[in-house]
């Protein structure tokens, strides 16, 4: 008897069955915020444009996103979809990375180009995605961005583009430099021709990009906290030895210091972008 008040006895547990595949979340229906952490549905940014419920932070859109949310329906018309890089200078791997992008991206570029209405008003447009090559500029992205602002000078329509890119494609060289010059001289023609252009900079436009197309709007607008710049942080804070504000190459601080219009969130930008093509309209005005 005094042996078993020194023995302790053991405890038992029930064993409750678990159904794991009822308790796992399928993957894809959540998202979480990389700005403020919280977690939503996915359905839910996408119908809120990819713009986070909670905080605003403008999540990556690929081009034919922003298509489907920008263009009335069914009024988009791609170009020059064909068109695809080659290797010119032999950059090795440089194709078999290109086709790699164009499988993940489900584009033959990093840009699209094409003609739509936007709540009824006629425009050519040229679309970069950051998902193909990190967005950058080569030879077919010069090429077709040149031929969109052609097809707007043509049709006497406005030109709008949204930028995404990490600047000028390495792997080749001074051909995807040239397009910078190729570019901006394309928009001089239809500027001087009395055409409309809208740049809309989004994250990230950097590089040879923000330094040449992107910044040669009528009306420069960004999205928020877009990053904007043409050298990178690390490097200027080397050559003129300082230190940068905290919000440098930010929209904002674009904004602040007149290198844009406006900063407008992707849910105002369908109106904002009506009210502006309805002033530019030949007998048109704001209402």
């Amino acid at each position: 008897m005094l042996k078993e008040l020194f023995i302790k006895s053991k405890k038992k547990y029930a064993t409750i069955p678990v159904d794991r595949e009822q308790q796992d979340v399928p993957a894809g229906i959540m998202i979480k915020c990389p700005n403020c952490k919280k977690i939503m549905y996915t359905k839910e940014l996408v119908k809120n444009q990819k713009v986070c419920l909670h905080c605003e932070y403008h999540h990556p859109m690929s081009s034919f996103e922003r298509i489907a949310s920008l263009f009335d329906e069914g009024s988009f018309t791609e170009y020059d979809q064909e068109m695809i890089s080659v290797n010119p200078l032999e950059f090795p791997d440089y194709l078999e990375k290109v086709e790699k992008d164009r499988k993940k991206a489900n584009i033959n570029e990093a840009v699209v180009t094409g003609v739509g209405t936007i709540n009824g008003h006629t425009i050519s447009a040229a679309i970069m995605d950051s998902n193909f090559r990190m967005g950058s500029m080569g030879s077919v992205v010069g090429e077709k961005i040149t031929r969109a602002i052609e097809r707007a000078a043509e049709r006497n329509i406005p030109f709008i583009i949204f930028t995404a890119s990490g600047g000028a494609r390495m792997q080749e060289g001074v051909l995807s430099l040239m397009q910078m010059a190729k570019t901006s001289a394309a928009l001089k023609m239809f500027s001087d021709k009395g055409g409309l252009i809208i740049s809309i900079m989004t994250h990230p436009t950097t590089g040879g990009v923000s330094a040449s197309f992107a910044s040669l709007g009528d009306i420069n607008l960004a999205e928020p906290g877009a990053l904007i710049g043409f050298a990178g942080r690390r490097i200027i804070e080397q050559t003129i030895r300082e230190e940068l504000p905290e919000d440098f190459q930010t929209a904002e601080f674009l904004l602040k210091h007149g290198q844009l219009d406006a900063v407008v969130s992707r849910t105002e930008l369908k109106e904002t972008l009506t009210t502006i093509l309805k002033i530019h309209t030949p007998g048109g005005e704001w209402q």
